[in-house]
């Protein structure tokens, strides 16, 4: 279970708070999970600040309605533009991790949502099939709800919601939900990889392992996923024992509702490990290097205009 960074959580009403700040935790979360980027989250959040702002509130009835439609179509604007942009993407694309911390008094659904796992199933679906996933399996928005945001009749949203749900539903991982478990293989994980020991990473690697590196051609990565515990085990002590990497140290934290690990040195973030894990062993291994989408592992950012004195 989760809670998005202070920063997002909703203040209390009062007459004196401007609508936009005490709602912005509904609107990054929902940017953030339909763009999968921290980074173009915080950029639709300025934009629809800017136009809440020019615009005249006696028109407005429902505020929050008004503030998730106008982030809604913000959404859907870059995310076709932005799959033409993938396209000429150097090596494999993956979501933006965020920093979040375990707090039981979130939805259990939440935390499934926002685990880069999901998000990258949502990368599959069309820009309209994901916002209205988002915001019917999400934030639970009714379909008539939804399709006043889209302006689409209701009986469409149910149709691109159902075909949505399925798509989903039949690409979701199934992994271990033991957090003791998870924090275990994760000690030991990090254990392996400091210590050179290549025979005690591969029993932590599920035959069907699978290595993905972010890297966007801004840092040395491998441009094509790996496969197989020898060769993901193999290229991560690789990594580590590179001059490059001199210096990182591996820790846990909790990066999209799941225990993870961040590579520091010193103070300073490089790289975000995320995976899977299936029947004990671990079989996905997402690797994020990309040091232009590791803005949301780092204190402070992502502040919208207005919130600093809140």
């Amino acid at each position: 279970m989760i809670s998005m960074p202070d920063r997002y959580t909703a203040v209390p009403h009062r007459e004196d708070v401007d609508p936009f700040v005490e709602h912005r935790r509904l609107l990054f979360g929902t940017a953030y999970q339909m763009l999968g980027s921290v980074t173009d989250a915080e950029d639709v959040l300025q934009d629809a600040w800017i136009k809440w702002h020019g615009t005249e509130r006696d028109s407005v009835q429902h505020t929050k309605s008004y503030l998730v439609r106008a982030v809604t179509n913000l959404c859907l604007n870059r995310l076709t533009s932005a799959r033409a942009t993938r396209e000429t993407y150097i090596g494999p694309w993956l979501p933006e991790p965020l920093l979040t911390t375990t707090d039981a008094a979130q939805e259990t659904e939440m935390a499934d949502t926002v685990s880069t796992a999901m998000l990258v199933v949502l990368e599959t679906l069309t820009p309209v099939e994901r916002a209205v996933f988002v915001l019917r399996e999400v934030f639970g928005y009714s379909h008539a709800e939804i399709a006043g945001f889209l302006d689409r009749p209701e009986a469409t949203v149910r149709q691109i919601s159902h075909r949505a749900r399925s798509h989903v539903q039949s690409r979701r991982p199934r992994f271990d939900a033991d957090d003791g478990a998870r924090r275990e293989i994760t000690e030991k994980f990090m254990a392996a990889c400091h210590g050179g020991d290549v025979n005690a990473l591969m029993e932590l690697l599920a035959p069907e392992v699978t290595l993905w590196n972010d890297g966007g051609g801004k840092v040395t990565a491998a441009r094509r996923p790996l496969f197989g515990p020898d060769h993901v085990a193999r290229w991560m002590l690789g990594v580590m024992a590179k001059p490059i990497s001199a210096g990182i140290h591996l820790e846990p934290a909790v990066i999209n509702g799941e225990l993870g690990i961040l590579g520091k040195i010193g103070d300073f973030i490089v790289g975000a490990l995320t995976f899977d894990l299936i029947g004990g062993r671990i079989e996905n291994l997402r690797f994020q290097i990309n040091p232009d989408k590791l803005s949301g592992l780092r204190p402070g950012a992502g502040e919208i205009p207005g919130s600093a004195t809140q």
